[in-house]
């Protein structure tokens, strides 16, 4: 007896620990991104004094990356559950690593939004894939939970240390190089992968259909241009031209998976109550807090005449938060519900930022710090026990098109809300009276200002910096009182959706069936 089970017992203790290993290379790829989608913004200063974009081109560079992975997502992990996901993954880095360097070499505004989009397209085979092979990685809903917690953390992890590298790159080289980062991360992750990831897919797929592929694509796309040209110059005819393509879209997309045997994205999963609970929360979510990530940097930096990596640093509690409440969110939810751990959650976020509406130019680090770790623990523990709800209410073959719907929801809600909150933003600063001889592009943004303050006498220059960044602040306040009311809202809203959602058991609470073998 005693020999038969040793070697059980050896094959097992190596199966656990190969999926450990495998799920320490996934994380490379969440790092990855989340490290390429901070910088961004720490950068954001110098990419407008160098390339000189419009508020417009800057509004594009910050949310197309968004738009075309948004886009994509769907597509990307039905793909992968097709062709493999570790291919796809592999693949995707190797692309993702490439394009990267096309972003450090941008030359003029133009160049950087293809090139956004173009790292769009690598990035949305990766984020999918990760969380499809934690699914089939790992069949215990109690391991799964702490992987995807894991999983959590790393992104969490990696919004840290983006602005920390990238504050130390920004002070020591061009802006360029903080999207250079992405490449020792690249190589890794593919060497690694390419011996510790195994190969899984879907045994039954069906055909990976093109006209599905272009109708999401254009329908996602359609909607949030018509969204962000509506917020920003109000209903025009190419607004609601491109709104009404991209609903028609999205419409012919859904009727068409309804009819095809085996879809692109299973439609009825958004019958399940906590599924589509889930999806919603994490969209709204991330488009109350879009606004506050995208121009903190530049308030800390613009506003308050922080250094970059001085700026990175001021941002690091809301990413300790976020990994120290991510690790626990699984236990936090079995051990009260999962509502109350999401809304509570989302309750705290929303909290945090309408306490940033009091923000002044002299607001001092302890209050920022505090609220900042306030986001972070509440985002925490939300996203990682939504991630978990929306892996556990689908069978494993379908993992990789389930994990698209979450990480669409995550950038769709990024874009929108960057959209939105930042229109809001660019709206109110636009709006603020210069002294005499101040430049036209200095009503395009805080940068643009900064910069031709630098040509203007001394007192001139004052009065231009005073005002544009007063009225910086009070459209960051707007923005976030905005935020805070949509994070209160969808608190109260996923109260009711996740009742009775578990995280034990393959399917979750809601109906969905056993696990299959």
């Amino acid at each position: 007896m005693t020999s038969t089970l040793q070697p059980a017992r050896a094959a097992e203790a190596e199966q656990r620990s190969g999926r450990w290993l495998a799920l320490s290379v996934l994380v490379l790829a969440v790092l990855l991104v989340a490290v390429d989608a901070t910088v961004l913004g720490l950068a954001t200063p110098y990419i407008s004094e160098d390339l000189a974009p419009s508020g417009t081109q800057l509004l594009w560079i910050g949310d197309v990356y968004s738009f075309v992975i948004a886009g994509l997502l769907v597509s990307m992990g039905s793909l992968g559950d097709r062709i493999g996901r570790k291919r796809i993954l592999l693949g995707g880095a190797t692309a993702f690593g490439a394009i990267s360097v096309l972003n450090a070499y941008a030359t003029t505004p133009e160049l950087m939004i293809l090139a956004r989009a173009l790292l769009g397209v690598a990035g949305a085979t990766l984020m999918p894939a990760t969380l499809a092979l934690i699914r089939n990685l790992f069949h215990d809903p109690r391991e799964r939970s702490l992987a995807v917690g894991v999983w959590g953390a790393t992104a969490s992890a990696g919004t840290a240390v983006g602005p920390i590298a990238g504050g130390f790159l920004l002070e020591h080289f061009w802006w360029g190089s903080v999207f250079l980062i992405n490449l020792p991360v690249m190589a890794v992750l593919v060497l690694v992968g390419v011996r510790t990831l195994p190969e899984s897919r879907n045994p039954e797929p069906g055909p990976w259909d093109l006209r599905s592929v272009l109708l999401s694509l254009v329908g996602v796309i359609g909607v949030v241009y018509a969204v962000k040209e509506t917020a920003t110059h109000g209903l025009t005819w190419s607004a609601s031209a491109a709104g009404l393509l991209g609903a028609g879209a999205l419409h012919g997309f859904a009727r068409r998976q309804l009819t095809m045997p085996v879809p692109l994205l299973d439609m009825r999963l958004f019958r399940r109550r906590g599924f589509g609970g889930a999806v919603l929360a994490d969209l709204l979510t991330v488009l109350g807090m879009s606004g506050l990530v995208f121009f903190l940097s530049q308030y800390l930096q613009l506003v308050q005449g922080r250094q970059p990596f001085e700026a990175g640093l001021a941002e690091l509690p809301a990413a300790v938060g976020a990994v120290a409440s991510g690790l626990f969110a699984g236990r936090a939810a079995r051990r009260f519900s999962v509502r109350a751990v999401v809304s509570g959650g989302l309750a705290a976020v929303g909290l945090a930022l309408a306490a940033l509406t009091v923000l002044d130019r002299s607001t001092g680090y302890p209050f920022l710090g505090a609220a900042l770790l306030v986001v972070g623990v509440g985002a925490g523990f939300s996203f990682t026990v939504t991630a978990d709800v929306i892996l556990s209410s689908v069978p494993r073959e379908q993992a990789g098109a389930a994990s698209a719907v979450s990480e669409t929801a995550y950038e769709l809600g990024a874009a929108l809300g960057i959209a939105l909150l930042g229109s809001i933003v660019t709206g109110v600063y636009r709006g603020f009276t210069g002294p005499a001889g101040t430049p036209a592009g200095a009503h395009e943004s805080l940068g643009a200002a900064v910069q031709a303050s630098e040509h203007m006498s001394a007192g001139s220059a004052h009065a231009l910096l005073d005002a544009a960044r007063d009225s910086f602040v009070h459209g960051l306040h707007l923005a976030s009182g905005a935020g805070a009311a949509v994070l209160l809202t969808t608190a109260v809203a996923a109260w009711f959706l996740l009742r009775n959602q578990e995280l034990d058991g393959g399917h979750g609470a809601d109906g969905a069936g056993p696990d299959p073998a």
